[in-house]
């Protein structure tokens, strides 16, 4: 059984916190099981964004109770992340949108190569 996304988001952002950087809840979504897009704001303006990964990179389906995440967007201009992500609220209004100002993600969340 997954964790509700409310207590992902929230632990997440605690995480942040605690590694000295910043987060904040861009868009809320369906607090049971929404779906989450993470957006790291880097010092040089960049931007890059964390998708939910899909599901054929889970090789145990046990293992799809833990959220991993792929990169979607490396290091691009902010409208173009919004762009992004304005049209995947389009087609999930259920989404949740975390910012996060942080220069390592490490140990905060699951990001594996989707390609």
């Amino acid at each position: 059984m997954r964790i509700r996304t409310d207590i992902f988001v929230s632990a997440l952002m605690r995480r942040v916190f605690s590694a000295g950087g910043f987060a904040a809840i861009e868009h809320k979504g369906a607090e049971a099981a929404g779906a989450v897009f993470i957006r790291q704001r880097l010092r040089d303006g960049t931007e890059t964004l964390y998708a939910p990964a899909p599901q054929n990179v889970f090789e145990d389906p046990g293992d799809a109770t833990e959220r991993r995440f792929e990169k979607r967007l490396e290091r691009q201009e902010p409208a173009r992340i919004a762009e992004h992500l304005s049209g995947e609220r389009r087609f999930d209004s259920d989404l949740w949108g975390v910012e996060l100002e942080a220069d390592d993600i490490n140990g905060l969340f699951a990001v594996v190569d989707a390609g």
